[in-house]
């Protein structure tokens, strides 16, 4: 049976789940489609105020699939590139979609699924789950942006190291290294995202959509830019009704509405 992307509504929060069990949720071209279709429906619906990416079966996801892979090689290169292609336009979906996207992660996330678990803003796991990025014990190399995201939050040291080596990495150790925000115990994954989707649900849309393209162009903005880009937010949440409605809440000592 083919993997797919599931979806369904949590209250506020849209939850995707990866759902391939025979082989760890391992993804494939259809997946990175329905993807990038689910985020781009969830954008426009004032409902949904967070997403939440989580896979079925005790395991998040077991990246690409290694059969579909050595298939490739028998064909011209352009068809694996449209492949990558396929899942780099999901990974910069979710890195450019207006509202907060968390993983929830249990059991393994290894390769595109490590990529695709660092690509969210948040990432909830469970203490027993790995991550691995053992492209090189198949002669590969990264995509889906994992190089990318381990040289922003590395050393470049230790980013050599776990991708080189490609060893199994514990939840516990990226929590240390800043790349988990909440461990929790096995199979609760997904009950702390959502909880933590919830409480995100309550703050203005608008606001973190700022801090999100914010966080974005930090990277390659000078300090003036960036104090430009910050200017010009924060004045325009200053004047959205949701600032108004907050600040007046916030004196009050009571809940703001939020739009």
């Amino acid at each position: 049976m083919p993997g797919e992307l599931r979806s369904h509504s949590a209250g506020s929060t849209l939850v995707l789940t990866l759902h391939n069990p025979e082989q760890r949720n391992a993804l494939s071209p259809d997946m990175y489609a329905a993807g990038v279709e689910a985020l781009n429906g969830a954008e426009g619906s004032r409902d949904i105020r967070a997403v939440v990416l989580t896979g079925s079966g005790g395991h998040f996801c077991a990246g690409g699939s290694l059969q579909r892979l050595q298939a490739n090689r028998a064909k011209e290169p352009a068809v694996q590139i449209e492949s990558i292609e396929a899942l780099h336009s999901w990974i910069e979906a979710i890195r450019t979609f207006p509202k907060p996207v968390i993983a929830a992660v249990e059991g393994a996330a290894a390769g595109a699924g490590f990529s695709l678990a660092l690509a969210c803003d948040l990432v909830v796991a469970a203490r027993d789950a790995i991550f691995a990025a053992s492209y090189s014990q198949v002669g590969l190399s990264p995509d889906g942006g994992l190089s990318w995201q381990l040289a922003r939050a590395l050393p470049r040291q230790l980013a050599s190291e776990w991708l080189m080596r490609g060893e199994r990495l514990g939840a516990e150790r990226l929590h240390q290294a800043g790349l988990v925000n909440l461990l929790c115990e096995r199979g609760r994954a997904l009950d702390q995202a959502l909880t933590l989707a919830d409480g995100l649900a309550a703050r203005a849309p608008n606001a973190l959509a700022s801090i999100k393209e914010l966080l974005a162009e930090a990277p390659q903005s000078t300090l003036d830019t960036q104090l430009a880009l910050e200017r010009d937010h924060f004045v325009r949440n200053l004047h959205h009704p949701n600032a108004g409605a907050a600040i007046e809440a916030f004196l009050a000592r009571s809940k703001p509405s939020r739009h």
